[in-house]
């Protein structure tokens, strides 16, 4: 197999461009299928769609299936309509079950039907009872290309059947043991079943405490399991532990990623907007209600300052740190929520006592934090303004209070609305920098109008 790198990769992908463009399809097929999977799906995304039309006829189906599969659903669905419409049910049947249920539950209903309707009866009867799980469960999430094996079967018969089995199974580093009812029983990995005697019933060497999920379970829940127990793949059974098929750790690295980035949209209110095949009109369309409702929040801090008019006007040099107040109030209750928000989602700040704690951690850090900013902004302001000390100290104490209060601020909002069950990356991030930057800013008028006398 051929590793690519940076060095020979532009090299490497003009050969395969020559061959097609040459007709050698015996000189492409021999350097493509030599590349790692990975790097066949890049380069396959860089072919033109006349190039691409040369390679459904030069690899067979078996060989195209391991493409497909990683590709993204946008270009999946590109190369189905590309793609001989006899040949697609034949395509779709090399794929696992979890994978074709992700492409066909993206595409129009009547022409998933259309493909299911071409499909051999028991797998397109199987894809069907997989959609009607809802999204972002592990029943949608499962793939049914299993290995079982009955209690008293033995080593050595579980290991014969395996030879044949396994090319069609998702994974076979667990064998999942069932009764004639297909009831789970327990669970043994393949390097048991190599080291086991090959007499030696399954029942004698398998776990019989084993975790496993319903097909209702949240897919987040899901990867919390197999992140927390180190598995390559968890059961999903009935009520009755019937085992209906296995949700494995691939699946689950693609929950995390879809996870955290719909975490970073909320947390920036840029929610589906972050994909860059998204048009501009689309992604301004769905920023655009978070900016409107974030700046008649704005508004607030217009009529802090318009309130404090004559203070300003009286004393114009306060004008000068206005950024900066309001800056910093957003940057720590922005860490605060972040660090909030992380705890939320591994699940540890459910107990109350966790979250006091985190609290009382939170309201000390600030306390350090305002100190120390509002010594150094204490001394800078004294630079602004040499005639007097007051000036520094309605500067540096404002820096304080802000700092200390948006702490506890963006501590407790995204906690609040978590209890609420709503996601507090949707209901914090934006939100909490504008109040904090509202609070600042009267707190900064308020000591500067009470300090004036001094002046």
């Amino acid at each position: 197999m051929v590793m690519l790198n940076l060095k020979n990769r532009e090299e490497y992908t003009f050969y395969l461009h020559l061959y097609l463009k040459q007709e050698k399809k015996e000189e492409f097929r021999r350097d493509f299928l030599s590349l790692h999977p990975t790097d066949q799906i890049e380069i396959f995304q860089e072919f033109s769609e006349i190039k691409r039309h040369v390679i459904y006829d030069y690899l067979s189906i078996e060989e195209f299936s391991n493409i497909f599969v990683g590709l993204p659903v946008k270009q999946q669905k590109i190369v189905i309509s590309e793609f001989d419409e006899h040949r697609v049910p034949t395509l779709l049947e090399e794929l696992s079950a979890d994978d074709v249920t992700d492409f066909l539950s993206g595409i129009p209903d009547h022409i998933a039907n259309y493909f299911l309707g071409r499909m051999n009866k028991n797998d397109a009867d199987n894809i069907k009872r997989l959609l009607s799980y809802h999204d972002d469960t592990a029943g949608s999430l499962m793939t049914t290309e299993i290995i079982t094996a009955l209690e008293m079967e033995t080593a050595e018969n579980v290991m014969q059947r395996l030879r044949t089995e396994a090319k069609d199974a998702e994974t076979i580093y667990y064998i999942y043991v069932t009764d004639e009812k297909r009831v789970l029983k327990g669970v043994l990995s393949l390097r048991e079943m190599i080291l086991a005697e090959p007499t030696q019933a399954v029942v004698d060497i398998m776990k019989k405490q084993f975790i496993s999920v319903g097909p209702t379970t949240d897919q987040e829940q899901v990867a919390e399991i197999i992140k927390d127990y180190d598995l390559i793949a968890v059961p999903v059974v009935t009520e009755k532990d019937v085992i209906l098929g296995i949700v494995t750790v691939d699946d689950v690295m693609d929950i995390v990623e879809e996870e955290t980035t719909e975490d970073i949209e909320d947390l920036m209110a840029t929610r589906g907007s972050v994909d860059i095949e998204v048009s501009p009109l689309v992604a301004a369309k769905r920023r655009l209600p978070w900016l409107v409702i974030l700046m008649i929040l704005g508004i607030g801090t217009a009529s802090i300052i318009g309130q404090f008019e004559s203070t300003l006007a009286e004393m114009a040099i306060l004008a000068i740190f206005i950024p900066l107040i309001a800056d910093m109030g957003g940057n720590t209750g922005t860490q605060s929520l972040a660090v909030v928000v992380r705890s939320i989602a591994l699940g540890s700040l459910e107990q109350h006592h966790v979250f006091r704690k985190l609290l009382k951690r939170e309201a000390i850090t600030g306390l350090l934090m305002g100190f120390t900013c509002g010594i150094i902004a204490f001394f800078i302001a004294l630079l602004f303004d040499i005639s007097g000390m007051y000036f520094g100290i309605i500067v540096g104490v404002s820096l304080f209070c802000t700092i200390v209060i948006s702490t506890i601020t963006g501590t407790i909002i995204p906690w609040i609305v978590h209890r609420f069950k709503v996601d507090p990356a949707v209901a914090s991030g934006p939100f909490i920098t504008t109040i904090n930057d509202i609070v600042g800013l009267l707190i900064y008028f308020s000591i500067a109008s009470l300090m004036l006398q001094y002046l």
